[in-house]
């Protein structure tokens, strides 16, 4: 069965990579929850998907430029609708608090956001987080930077482990070539253009991020390994209805 993982939470419903973004997601039943993990000024892991805040906040800068408490001060709901002012960036912990807290029993999908800036020490510092404590939960660990998942491989040999794919066309071969990586995650755009290697790859697929009924139903009849959608409990309803 196709496993749905909500992208940045339920991110077409409510502000990306926030806890109410996380709590929708795990409410709608996803199977998984994909987040993004950058590192501030003074070493926090905090959960956004750009390298500066200037998207989705009321703020400016680079997240590496910013310390914790300086980013805390940034309204990163308003952007998405009024209703969400109070909302904040959240640290992975606190995202990792509350799904201990909503028993959510999936798979995590944790991004190494390290294709842009490489924070010095990333991968060591989320390693200490996720293998602080057992976790009712499954986790495993993607990136566009495979030296990143590399690195990140050292300290967790045993985890799951993804190659994000955009238009980097190599990416699919790196999987292939690569033992400890154990699928490609691509953009929906590549799967639909080179139908001929989605057909017969050997790995597991999981394209981000078909957002319509067409383009889910299009994963569903391949058989994908999942999806990676901004609207989970749309793709649950048309599992159902597929699965029928």
């Amino acid at each position: 069965m196709t496993v749905i993982i909500a992208h940045r939470g339920s991110a077409g419903t409510h502000p990306e990579n926030t806890l109410p973004a996380f709590m929708e997601a795990v409410r709608s039943g996803a199977d998984g929850i994909e987040l993004d993990v950058h590192m501030t000024a003074d070493q926090q892991l905090v959960v956004i998907h750009d390298e500066s805040v200037d998207r989705t906040t009321d703020g400016k800068g680079l997240i590496r430029e910013l310390t914790l408490a300086e980013i805390k001060e940034l309204d990163a709901g308003s952007w998405f609708d009024k209703k969400y002012q109070a909302t904040k960036i959240s640290t992975l912990q606190e995202v990792l608090n509350l799904l201990l807290q909503m028993r959510f029993r999936g798979f995590l999908c944790i991004e190494l956001k390290t294709n842009k800036f490489h924070y010095p020490g990333i991968e060591k510092k989320i390693s200490e987080i996720m293998t602080s404590k057992k976790w009712p939960f499954t986790y495993w660990y993607v990136s566009f930077n495979l030296d990143s998942l590399r690195i990140m491989h050292e300290f967790e040999p045993d985890i799951q482990y993804d190659l994000l794919q955009k238009n980097d066309l190599k990416k699919y071969q790196c999987v292939l070539e690569t033992d400890f990586i154990e699928g490609l995650h691509p953009n929906y755009d590549w799967v639909k253009q080179h139908p001929e290697i989605v057909k017969d790859y050997p790995k597991a697929l999981r394209p981000w991020t078909p957002n319509l009924y067409e383009t889910m139903m299009t994963c569903f009849e391949n058989d994908f390994a999942g999806i990676i959608t901004d609207f989970p409990e749309k793709a649950l309803r048309m599992r159902g209805r597929y699965n029928q």
